[in-house]
């Protein structure tokens, strides 16, 4: 009997067993449409312009593989850390739940040496998207691939399927590029042929404009910060596909992967049509030569011809170099050049304008942004004197207007106008709704506005950069009545110690954005620099602004030309935080970043994962030095620098005994006016060691108009002292550098030696002056004459 009851009790939890088994199977049960990848991230030598160098490879190669899904199926992706260091895998332009969207310490951990992360999300878009690494510059050492969203439904008439992944390529380290960008060399444009030395502004008629530029704190105008070794497609410099006919339509994905590059594309032969971009369909157009900007994609369908092969050519914006692509066989048709951009012209047109460039990258109190006031004073102001009457609408450029798009009412399909300007000089429309305007058609009395715009001085100058070609096949304007949230972020940066930032705050010291769910965040992205920001929003597409109102595209990335705007909206339908930052890998790094955020609870599964890691990525010491060895003295500068704090070690001595040693701590109070406080060691009698004076300084540092470096201090024998340097770049390669230096005694804590009538007051002159020439990123040669150490020549070694 207790058998048998044993026998049953045992068969019935065995069923049991099975059937929670089988259950549980069910219930964990991977979906039967699911794409698997693994991806393999290794430290290894690649050779990519003549020169073996440490690079990080998937699956190894550079790009890494394409990865190819179905539209409405899930993606399972493997990636293995097989390096010596942390990473993580960001997948652009993929809606998906925010624990996978792949950047470190903010909505994912990051992949530790040794381990495999899982990533697994629906496929809810189709379309050509992207791949690359979000942990620190990762993404330039070669951590990117692509990504092909086939539609459930193919309304596009093609044969076939090519993607096209163009990156940047640099033989040297990542955080040495950084580095250089930091300590403000002006090696990247000598390489380039890009610098603008004195000799040629001159030559041009250009001078009255460089000063503006200098006044402004500005060596002059720029497009792009570093030089590259080559430009690649799909990890090559050139690549051929001999393979499609004559007659064949190919869908030619391009994606721009680069970490610091924008592109122009062109096309041989005929125009081909554009039928997609950021992954997503727009209606069909015949366009040739087009803007791609970091981590945007464009689809194009391609017609081979009878005879010849097509060039499709990717050019660097700033005429630095190309690489190209050939589809077909035969000879070549060769895609259309792009002139490089006239650098000092741009001067001169700014100049002309009288754009009031340099707004600050940080401020004194980062938690007063105080956006509108920044945009008010920064920017491009109109001239008084245009005569308002003669504006041609029909020829207005909307991109290049200055439009306050913060002001934008989409729920109103009115336009008032300000009659005149405001006491800045600058003219703006209210109440206007882009979502119903038909910018195609010359707008209506009373708007006033200064001039034609095309009639008026370097207006053309970025007229190209816009997006008014795309409209989206579907309408995207949001209902009437959806509450709105307005955001101004204005794009700012500083040069002079490769800082970015929005509104002045770099993301270290920047607060999160908030994001209402429920209502439409509207974003009016204002750019206050000289450089094309190309801003990135993780998880959700936006409508950018254009003159097709009701229809503007959806995208996940916009270009924000110099000195100008872009409006973007989107509804806030999501949960979590997200990341929002300049594409320009190096801009990202140097801070201009932020957090949009839900305000929802943080993911548990974050909880050994401090968000401040990520938040001080952009707040790293970096570490450089100059070294003079010459036949009259021996210089030595180290510094070690972040954003708002630097530490300097000075040494020189000179041959004939003269010595001076300082080691001094600054802190950034804004760009460029710094305190500081430190030690002075110096020999105390002419050509002798005998005596060494050692002093504590304090005193004020800061980058006046015009460039100059001044110093004001004053040591603890209450001696005032003031310093001051500049440096210009006389011709290509050459500069010419001067020092001069006055310290003043008035015996205040020491008797000064009698002297006659002027024994209460001593004063004592340095100065300095030579010229130096640039052989390569870490050698110069010079010559100078210090009135100290006499006069003499030698070597300059950067590191």
């Amino acid at each position: 009997m207790n058998i048998k009851l044993y026998s049953y009790i045992g068969t019935f939890l065995l069923f049991i067993s099975i059937f929670g088994s089988v259950h549980s199977t069910k219930a964990e049960q991977i979906p039967t449409d699911t794409a698997t990848y693994t991806l393999t991230l290794k430290k290894d030598m690649m050779s990519k312009a003549g020169k073996s160098v440490p690079a990080m490879t998937v699956n190894g190669g550079i790009p890494g593989p394409t990865l190819t899904f179905q539209e409405g199926g899930y993606a399972v992706i493997y990636v293995k850390n097989e390096m010596d260091v942390e990473t993580s895998v960001h997948w652009h332009g993929i809606l998906l739940p925010n624990f996978y969207d792949g950047v470190p310490y903010l909505t994912t951990p990051p992949i530790m040496p040794g381990e495999t992360q899982k990533y697994e999300f629906p496929l809810k878009q189709a379309g050509t998207y992207w791949y690359h690494s979000h942990t620190m510059l990762q993404e330039q050492s070669g951590v990117y691939g692509s990504i092909v969203i086939e539609p459930k439904e193919n309304t596009l008439d093609y044969d076939d399927d090519l993607v096209i992944l163009l990156s940047d390529w640099t033989n040297q380290k990542p955080m040495n590029v950084m580095r250089n960008l930091k300590r403000g060399n002006e090696w990247y444009n000598i390489k380039k042929g890009t610098a603008t030395p004195l000799n040629q502004v001159i030559r041009r008629g250009g001078f009255g404009a460089q000063l503006n530029f200098w006044k402004q704190r500005m060596e002059g105008a720029d497009i792009a910060d570093i030089y590259y070794n080559a430009f690649l497609n799909n990890g090559q410099e050139t690549t051929e596909y001999p393979e499609f006919k004559p007659g064949e339509k190919v869908r030619v994905r391009f994606i721009n992967g680069a970490a610091s590059s924008q592109f122009w594309l062109t096309f041989g032969g005929n125009d081909p049509l554009l039928v997609a971009a950021d992954g997503l369909d727009v209606e069909p157009i015949e366009h040739n030569k087009t803007f791609i900007a970091i981590a945007e994609t464009y689809d194009f369908i391609v017609t081979i011809p009878d005879s010849g092969k097509i060039e499709i050519r990717a050019t660097v914006q700033d005429g630095s170099g190309q690489t190209s692509t050939y589809l077909g066989t035969g000879e070549v048709l060769a895609a259309p050049n792009v002139m490089r951009p006239d650098k000092i012209g741009m001067m001169m047109e700014m100049a002309e304008m009288d754009m009031k460039m340099g707004a600050p990258a940080m401020k004194y109190k980062p938690s007063e942004e105080e956006p509108k006031e920044m945009m008010d004073k920064w920017g491009m102001k109109m001239d008084h004197d245009m005569n308002m009457d003669e504006m041609d609408h029909s020829k207005m450029d909307h991109t290049e207007t200055e439009m306050d798009h913060s002001k934008m009412d989409h729920s109103k399909m009115k336009m008032e106008e300000k009659s005149a300007a405001d006491s800045s000089g600058k003219n703006t429309m209210e109440g206007m709704d882009h979502s119903k305007m038909d910018h195609s058609q010359p707008m209506d009395q009373p708007m006033e506005m200064e001039a034609s715009m095309d009639q008026m001085p370097g207006m053309d100058m970025f007229a190209e950069y816009n997006y008014d070609y795309l409209k989206s096949p579907e309408k995207t304007s949001f209902p009437e009545n959806e509450p709105v949230n307005e955001v101004l972020l204005n794009l700012t940066g500083n040069m002079w110690r490769y800082i970015w930032s929005m509104n002045g705050v770099p993301l270290t010291e920047a607060d999160k954005i908030k994001i209402e769910g429920g209502k439409v965040t509207r974003i009016t992205l204002n750019n206050l620099t000289m450089m094309h920001h190309p801003m990135h929003l993780h998880g959700h597409f936006f409508r950018v602004i254009n003159d097709k109102g009701e229809y503007s595209p959806l995208k996940h990335t916009v270009n924000v030309p110099p000195m100008q705007k872009i409006t973007i909206e989107f509804e806030g339908t999501e949960d979590g935080d997200w990341f929002f930052h300049c594409h320009v890998l190096y801009h990202m790094m140097g801070g201009m970043a932020r957090i949009f955020s839900y305000e929802t609870p943080r993911d548990p599964r974050l909880k050994n994962f401090p968000l401040k890691k990520l938040i001080n990525e952009s707040d790293e010491y970096f570490n450089w030095g100059t070294a003079e060895i010459a036949s009259h003295m021996t210089e030595l500068n180290l510094v070690s620098s972040n954003i708002r704090n630097q530490f300097n070690l000075n040494l020189e001595y000179g041959y004939n005994q003269n010595f001076e040693g300082e080691v001094t701590y600054e802190r950034y109070l804004y760009d460029y006016f710094r305190v500081f406080a430190g030690v002075n060691v110096e020999n105390e009698l002419p050509e002798s060691l005998d005596e060494i004076n050692t002093t504590a300084i304090v005193g004020i540092r800061f980058l006046t108009p015009y460039l100059f470096n001044l110093d004001v201090r004053l040591d603890h024998k209450l001696r005032p002292e003031f310093r001051i340097d500049r440096e210009i770049m006389i011709f290509p390669k050459t500069s010419i550098f001067g020092s001069y230096e006055y310290q003043m005694d008035f015996g205040w804590t020491d008797s000064l030696p009698e002297s006659g009538a002027n024994s209460n007051y001593r004063g004592e002159t340095t100065w300095s002056a030579g010229v130096e020439y640039i052989f390569s990123r870490n050698f110069s040669v010079m010559g100078s004459y210090d009135n100290r150490f006499g006069a003499g020549g030698g070597l300059t070694i950067l590191f």
